[in-house]
C-alpha cells in the first residue's frame, strides 16, 4: 500500500491514497480541515465500525445503524501522543442481541481492526456499547 502527502499551503496538506482518493489535513490544530490526529481517530472509528457491522450482519442481527463516538486523552508533554481512547458504539436495530454486540465489539478490538491493533501497542483503548431499539 502506498500514499502521498503534499504540502498545499501554510499548514495544509493533501493526502492521496494509492486508490486515488484525497483528504485535506490541517496541521494547525484542525482549524481549516481534519488534523492528522483527528484523522487517526476517524480511521480507528471507521475500521472498528466496519468489523462490528460485518460481524453483526453475519450473526443475522437486524441492525439499521452503527455509530461510534470516540473520546481521547493526550499526554501534556511533546509529542502530544494519545494516552487513552474510548470507543462507545451505538447500535440501532430491531431485536439486536447484547451478546452479539459485545462479541462483535470485542472481536474488532482484539482480532480484526488493524488500526486498533497498531494503536493498542502504545495507547489504552477501551470500548463499550449501547443498543437502541428501532
Amino acid at each position: 500500500m502506498k500514499a502521498k502527502v503534499q504540502w498545499v499551503s501554510d499548514e495544509m496538506f493533501m493526502g492521496t491514497s494509492e486508490s486515488g482518493h484525497s483528504i485535506l489535513m490541517d496541521a494547525n490544530g484542525g482549524k481549516n480541515a481534519v488534523s492528522p490526529l483527528e484523522n487517526v481517530l476517524l480511521s480507528l472509528g471507521c475500521c472498528s465500525s466496519v468489523d462490528v457491522v460485518s460481524i453483526l450482519e453475519k450473526a443475522r442481527q437486524n441492525i439499521s445503524d452503527c455509530i461510534v463516538e470516540i473520546n481521547s486523552t493526550r499526554v501534556d508533554s511533546v509529542p502530544r501522543l494519545f494516552s487513552d481512547i474510548h470507543l462507545h458504539f451505538v447500535i440501532k436495530g430491531t431485536g439486536v442481541s447484547a451478546k452479539h454486540v459485545k462479541r462483535a465489539v470485542a472481536l474488532s478490538a482484539d482480532k480484526y481492526c488493524s488500526v486498533a491493533l497498531m494503536l493498542n501497542k502504545a495507547v489504552n483503548i477501551t470500548h463499550d456499547f449501547e443498543i437502541i431499539e428501532k
